[in-house]
């Protein structure tokens, strides 16, 4: 799989309960301490790995120490980076997040890919480097670095892969972007100004809701799967990870088989604390699968 999009540095804080009004300026002590690679393509690369594929992250990172902490993790998670970016030497995006443990529930505070200007000068890989990370079976983009977006939907139609786009928010290069896409998952405050994605030239259409069923649209039907009940213990990622399960799925399951199978991935994710923990479960989903059970 080729996953296109963004990667953070988050630091992620395990606390009792978040501050309450009034509470600004009191110290908090967390129980426990991360430091993980994470954003939208990032933890769907990871999902990808932990599933028993073969996950290539293209993305920026450039040179910066921080940069680092995110290639140690994600070498140890299985996962090959692309950066588009070498040498570029401001800070990757960091995130700082903090998760309540008796629910799971969690805060971010981030800094997006906006900070690298409109059109940085990306050393993109098509041109000499794609035959290092065939055969790819399916690309997902996140949105978050246009460009690279934009060069892997357009390899992916030129090369009959099918292209998964992570639809968090709409962002202006959806425009160009859209009828490039098979499979729009959207979270449910996602809105396209104008016309609908179908109208759009987007064959496929599945919308998640947390714990709510997924919503799945096709040009001639539609449905929805209902998401499994779990003690959540972490949700930070999860969504993300739902894409990566969906990801690695396509041309394994058809909809709605497709969405289940990444409803089970994801709920097995929530039910484990960190941000790797529950990567283990997740093989023995697969295992299971493999034996038929």
């Amino acid at each position: 799989m080729l996953l296109a999009g963004l990667c953070t540095v988050d630091l992620v804080q395990r606390v009792a309960e978040f501050p309450g009004a009034g509470e600004a300026a009191r110290k908090v002590q967390s129980r426990a301490v991360d430091v993980a690679a994470g954003g939208p393509a990032t933890n769907a690369a990871v999902t990808v790995a932990a599933l028993g594929g073969q996950a290539t992250l293209l993305t920026v990172l450039g040179a910066h120490p921080l940069a680092g902490l995110a290639r140690a993790d994600l070498e140890s998670c299985g996962v090959r980076v692309l950066d588009a970016l070498p040498e570029h030497l401001a800070p990757p995006a960091v995130s700082a997040v903090v998760v309540r443990e008796r629910d799971g529930e969690r805060t971010v505070v981030s800094h997006n890919a906006a900070a690298l200007g409109e059109k940085p000068a990306f050393c993109l890989p098509f041109d000499g480097q794609i035959a290092d990370f065939l055969p790819v079976r399916a690309v997902l983009v996140d949105g978050h670095h246009p460009e690279l977006a934009l060069a892997a939907a357009r390899w992916a139609r030129a090369s009959g892969v099918p292209v998964l786009l992570d639809a968090g928010s709409w962002k202006p290069v959806l425009d160009e972007l859209l009828p490039l896409v098979d499979i729009a998952a959207c979270s449910a405050d996602f809105r396209a100004p104008g016309r609908s994605l179908h109208e759009r030239g987007v064959p496929a259409v599945v919308t998640t809701n947390g714990p709510a069923p997924v919503r799945w649209s096709t040009l001639d039907d539609s449905g929805e799967v209902s998401v499994p009940r779990v003690r959540a213990r972490d949700t930070l990622g999860a969504g993300d990870v739902w894409h990566g399960a969906l990801a690695w799925g396509v041309g394994r399951f058809e909809l709605p088989e497709l969405i289940g199978f990444a409803n089970e991935v994801a709920a097995e994710r929530v039910r484990h604390a960190g941000p790797r923990s529950w990567t283990a479960a997740v093989r023995g989903l697969v295992a299971g699968l493999e034996r038929g059970t």
